[in-house]
């Protein structure tokens, strides 16, 4: 079962509420996306931290509904 682009934007608002999040489906078939996140909460995160957190805030979703999620994560600009 694929995961709607709209579902993962939610998900990771409901965990960074000041996040900017760009998703892109890549291949058109619900299953691979590419995501880009700029929130403060990743200020002072490595980008491994970075990622853990936005795959915490998927609550499993990856590797399952989620098949695929090119991650870009940093901080927002001042």
């Amino acid at each position: 079962m694929a995961m709607a682009a709209n579902d993962i934007e939610k998900m990771i608002k409901d965990a960074f509420p000041d996040a900017e999040v760009s998703i892109e489906d890549l291949a058109g078939d619900g299953d691979h996306y590419a995501a880009t996140i700029l929130s403060e909460a990743f200020k002072g995160k490595s980008r491994v931290q970075q990622h853990q957190m936005v795959y915490a805030a998927l609550k499993g979703k990856m590797g399952g509904e989620l098949h695929a999620l090119a991650l870009q994560t940093g901080v927002k600009a001042a």
